[in-house]
């Protein structure tokens, strides 16, 4: 098996022990992660991972299709959870793409079905909006200050 491929099977693991600081050891320094919800660089990338892990007490991960080789990876990923905003159930399906350097995680791509999530986690204004830009900066809006009252509240 490939170093790297090691590397995400680390990853996806610690995800489901719920370790973000195993997690957040697989990034390299100088990392970032881009979805629907975030874009982050470095440290922030950890601290978004234990912020979901933290808030997210039912969360369950099944992960599958890791392949990599030097330069880029990939994994399918599902999260099945219940949105703490709406309480509401959502299972979330995710294509992740990635690249390293020097053993670790530079970039991390999670990419999935924003209406599909929307539609579960908000309910009828996601069937409704799920489709729009107005929709999608509002969920990336609330995510990024979700994660700065997170880091405030620990004197991060």
């Amino acid at each position: 098996m490939h170093p790297h491929e090691e590397l995400l099977h680390r990853f996806y693991q610690s995800f489901q022990r719920r370790d973000h600081a195993a997690m957040a050891a697989c990034y390299h320094p100088d990392a970032t992660f881009d979805d629907a919800a975030f874009s982050l660089r470095g440290p922030d990338i950890g601290l978004m991972w234990r912020m979901l892990i933290e808030r997210g007490k039912d969360m369950q991960l099944t992960y599958n299709h890791i392949r990599a080789d030097d330069s880029q990876g990939q994994a399918v990923w599902d999260a099945r959870y219940t949105f703490s905003k709406t309480r509401r159930p959502v299972h979330n399906h995710i294509n992740a793409r990635f690249t390293f350097r020097d053993g670790k995680i530079l970039t991390h791509h999670d990419q999935f079905s924003f209406w599909r999530w929307s539609r579960q986690a908000l309910g009828p204004i996601g069937w409704l909006l799920g489709w729009s830009a107005f929709l999608r900066q509002k969920v990336r809006k609330t995510a990024a200050e979700g994660l700065e009252q997170f880091k405030a509240q620990r004197g991060l």
